[in-house]
């Protein structure tokens, strides 16, 4: 989408209209029609009655977590073991008390929740696709517990957004779950191609966020023409399923083709396809060497994102990366696999 017409067309118009800078702060001098139509558009992509914009995901995961406990005093935070950085932060710098629960493991959740006290505020902070093995949350199974436990729910949509529901909503949308989470959190990159954070849920905690976290009120806002092509890749991408499927279709070709070479792919069934390395200099090599001698660029994703043993290759094809690209891309992987000597699993048949 950083590449679509409308979204660059949406772009110039806005810089023409208005000019580069957003002129300050949102509660002062710095919103804009723009930024409060984005809002609009992404309150009504969540299911949600309001939408806040951040200057980014990290800046919103983080503004929202740690201003939590001046909104709940008392309150108890869960978090995912697996959390993003700047869910991690948020949390940290809010200050009260948190519990993590092993990634996934709504058990060890249940345990945590039973023994703490029913009367205090809680909140489970967990995420719809994790990042590093491409898994998914168990949202329905959290949110279950939300409800026993009288528990609000915290949803980091990141790597979800645009790319499933029948809108892009994300997991919860695609799950038909979006009306049992309390708070949402997105991007304005990846698929939506631009640049940007937000969190979505009733007026009144956006409301309150608004009001109390520190890294929305003393921010400059984004500048116009950036709402402005954020707006229209939303609009979008809300109307285009086709290219939602075509997505998922190139991943699913490319994880089966590199299982066909014996390559360790780990496969969770989203969009995201790390093949395991397990050694940061190879994983170094081999990026460089994809980049170089193929023109191929692919993250290299080594200790301490992902644990010693587990170094990675990450690749996220998109729908403009065709049977070309997709060849391309499968012959140096098996060149540079061999050139490194690594393990392949056994074909079967």
């Amino acid at each position: 989408m950083g590449q679509h017409p409308a979204v660059l067309a949406a772009m110039h118009g806005a810089i023409d209209a208005v000019g580069a800078g957003s002129g300050g702060t949102r509660n002062i001098s710095g919103t804009t029609v723009y930024h409060k139509e984005l809002e609009a558009e992404l309150a009504d992509l969540h299911g949600a009655e309001s939408a806040l914009l951040f200057t980014s995901a990290y800046n919103a995961n983080d503004g929202t977590l740690s201003t939590l406990r001046i909104l709940f005093p008392g309150l108890i935070i869960y978090s995912d073991a697996l959390n993003h950085a700047s869910m991690i932060e948020g949390v940290r710098r809010y200050g009260g008390e948190k519990r993590i629960f092993r990634h996934n493991d709504v058990a060890h959740l249940r345990e945590l929740l039973a023994a703490d006290d029913p009367a205090a505020p809680k909140l489970i902070a967990f995420e719809s696709v994790y990042s590093m093995d491409g898994d998914f949350g168990p949202i329905a199974q959290i949110c279950d517990l939300a409800d026993e436990f009288g528990a609000l729910t915290y949803l980091d949509e990141v790597h979800a957004v645009g790319m499933y529901g029948k809108r892009g909503g994300g997991v919860s949308e695609r799950d038909n779950l979006q009306h049992r989470i309390d708070i949402f959190n997105g991007t304005l990159g990846k698929a939506f191609g631009v640049h940007g954070g937000y969190v979505a849920g009733s007026a009144k905690m956006m409301d309150a966020v608004r009001s109390y976290a520190p890294g929305f009120i003393f921010s400059t806002s984004l500048p116009p023409a950036v709402v402005a092509g954020a707006l229209a890749a939303v609009r979008h991408l809300k109307q285009d399923e086709d290219i939602r499927a075509l997505h998922q279709e190139r991943a699913s070709v490319l994880k089966t083709r590199l299982k066909m070479l014996g390559l360790p792919v780990i496969d969770h069934g989203s969009h995201i396809v790390p093949v395991i390395v397990g050694d940061p200099k190879h994983t170094k090599m081999m990026s460089d060497m994809l980049l170089e001698q193929y023109g191929i660029y692919v993250q290299p994703i080594n200790f301490p994102t992902v644990p010693r043993g587990t170094e990675r290759l990450r690749f996220t094809p998109s729908p403009v990366h065709g049977p070309k690209e997709m060849d391309a891309l499968v012959r140096a992987l098996d060149a540079l696999w061999s050139h490194c000597a690594l393990n392949r699993a056994e074909l079967a048949g």
